[in-house]
């Protein structure tokens, strides 16, 4: 019914524009998931999940990622922006994207990060290090 619907479509436009998000982007497509003459069935499945469910719902959050490769079962996958220094882009990887690949590409076996950037690691590590030096400090 319209009268249900209409408050909470005019509150999710409303949220948009208060967002100062652009409207618009002149975003080009992402090359790495661009379908080539010499991609398997497998990789090209692997490429259009990433595309139209993967990439959109991790750039919500102002992060991306990228194909880097499938062998052996396994799915080379570079994380970027905000997931590279988001302590839950390991969960995002392996909960969310291995097992979405999995559900639709029985061919894959795992999901594996690759590329890190050494200084956002680093900075993740000596976070993730303060943290558990402060708990035991606190307990």
């Amino acid at each position: 019914d319209w009268k249900l619907m209409k408050p909470e479509i005019f509150a999710t436009i409303m949220d948009f524009f208060a967002s100062g998000l652009p409207i618009l982007t002149d975003a080009q497509p992402s090359s790495d998931t661009q379908i080539n003459e010499d991609d398997d069935e497998t990789v090209q499945m692997i490429k259009e999940l990433l595309d139209t469910r993967i990439r959109p719902t991790v750039q919500e959050d102002g992060g991306d990622i990228v194909f880097m490769g499938f062998e052996d079962g396994i799915v080379k996958l570079k994380m970027q922006g905000s997931c590279t220094s988001c302590p839950s882009s390991v969960v995002t990887l392996k909960n969310g994207v291995q097992n979405m690949l999995q559900f639709y590409v029985p061919e894959v076996i795992a999901v594996e990060q690759v590329g890190g950037e050494p200084e956002v690691e680093m900075k993740i590590m000596t976070r993730a290090q303060k943290n558990l030096h402060n708990n035991k400090e606190e307990t």
